[in-house]
């Protein structure tokens, strides 16, 4: 199960939601979570606090990194983009279109925050855990 930034930022807030309940479990429980380079960036990048870049660092470093050559995920990501975008619906990140296929690669469930995901999922395999 991959957790896209979204699902990170509002637990590093302690918002409470099903998404973040659900990594609070899985974390807790010692679950499998993987993370792709795309979410390690944009979710470390964000985090303004030292003391707290390096607590939510540490947990990260704890997870599942998926590796795959970044040129040929690049490659797959805008083709992901340019598929959708043919169909008539445009993704507003392009992060996100690489995010997803980081999952539909090694068929693991998204859990989001962020209504692109869904159309991404709408016009591939990409799996959406609905919580």
């Amino acid at each position: 199960m991959i957790f896209d930034t979204s699902v990170w930022v509002d637990y590093s807030h302690n918002k409470k939601t099903k998404q973040t309940d659900l990594l609070y479990q899985r974390i807790i429980n010692d679950q499998e979570i993987y993370i792709c380079p795309p979410i390690y960036q944009e979710f470390l990048q964000g985090i303004r606090n030292d003391g707290e870049h390096k607590k939510l660092s540490d947990l990260l470093l704890s997870l599942n990194f998926l590796i795959l050559d970044p040129y040929f995920v690049a490659y797959e990501a805008a083709n992901l983009y340019r598929t959708i975008r043919k169909l008539g619906t445009t993704i507003r990140k392009p992060n996100d279109c690489l995010i997803a296929f980081y999952a539909i690669h090694f068929k693991l469930a998204l859990v989001h925050n962020d209504k692109d995901f869904d159309k991404i999922a709408k016009h591939t395999s990409l799996k959406i855990y609905f919580t």
